[in-house]
């Protein structure tokens, strides 16, 4: 890369005893990039996320945000790092007991100690900006529609205007038309901000919809990577049996292997 990338990993292997899930991941992102990193069910993608977060610690290699390893962080330097972070849950992650502005403005009150009525005003403007008006601040997500709550996941994501957001199976369990307003407003809030994002899917129309490249993680290393545009013809074999979900291919040879 031409710039030095926001995030820099090298190296990374996690395993849970005898199973090894990264053997050796080397991912860079550039500052403003949209990652998405692509791969079945159980290849790694939620473990690689938490070891960028330091909710798992790697066995070796490094993490480097703005050129700092956060493997080797002080906590204190780790929350500092980690206040330059959003993230959209896969399921939303809402907080039953709170009304849905609360839930937005939840890292500004809790993580900044912002005023609560400022934090309301904040939450109310980010759910303008995907698309939800002032009167589902104060209904619960119990009350909303799993469009309406992934919505409001994004609002939260967005609230404290992070530099690096990561997006965990942003559609999971949407129909697609709901599915493709979420990518448009992922997309849309991300150029807003000029943050730097990492995207964990299966899903390939929010590849084709919000990559700017692409990644393949696969039998714990990233296999592929290169433009979103250039994923139909990647020379691959298990990039194009995952792009056009073909049962017959190398990774089905693998499952039965396992």
């Amino acid at each position: 890369m031409s710039r030095n990338p926001k995030i820099s990993i090298r190296g990374l292997h996690k395993s849970f005893g005898d199973k090894i899930v990264l053997d050796g991941v080397d991912l860079d992102v550039a500052e403003g990039e949209s990652v998405v990193v692509i791969g079945g069910s159980g290849t790694g993608k939620s473990v690689l996320i938490k070891c960028i977060l330091g909710l798992l610690r790697p066995e070796a290699g490094t993490i480097e945000v703005d050129g700092k390893n956060v493997v080797t962080m002080s906590p204190g330097e780790r929350k500092q790092t980690l206040k330059k972070f959003g993230m959209l849950f896969q399921g939303s992650a809402l907080f039953d007991s709170l009304p849905v502005w609360e839930n937005v403005a939840f890292g500004l009150i809790q993580g900044q100690h912002m005023e609560k009525a400022q934090a309301r005003e904040i939450a109310i403007t980010k759910l303008a900006s995907v698309g939800l008006g002032a009167d589902v601040a104060e209904l619960y997500p119990a009350e909303l529609s799993g469009g309406m709550q992934k919505r409001v996941g994004l609002a939260r994501a967005i609230a404290a205007e992070p530099e690096i957001i990561f997006f965990d199976e942003p559609t999971t369990g949407l129909d697609p038309i709901m599915a493709d307003v979420i990518n448009d407003l992922i997309r849309k809030c991300v150029q807003e901000l000029g943050a730097t994002t990492i995207t964990i899917t299966h899903d390939m129309s929010s590849v084709r919809k919000i990559a700017d490249r692409a990644a393949m993680l696969h039998g714990g290393k990233i296999i592929w990577q290169g433009a979103r545009d250039d994923i139909d013809n990647s020379g691959n074999p298990y990039v194009d049996q995952f792009v056009h979900g073909k049962a017959e291919g190398p990774i089905q040879m693998d499952i039965l292997k396992s």
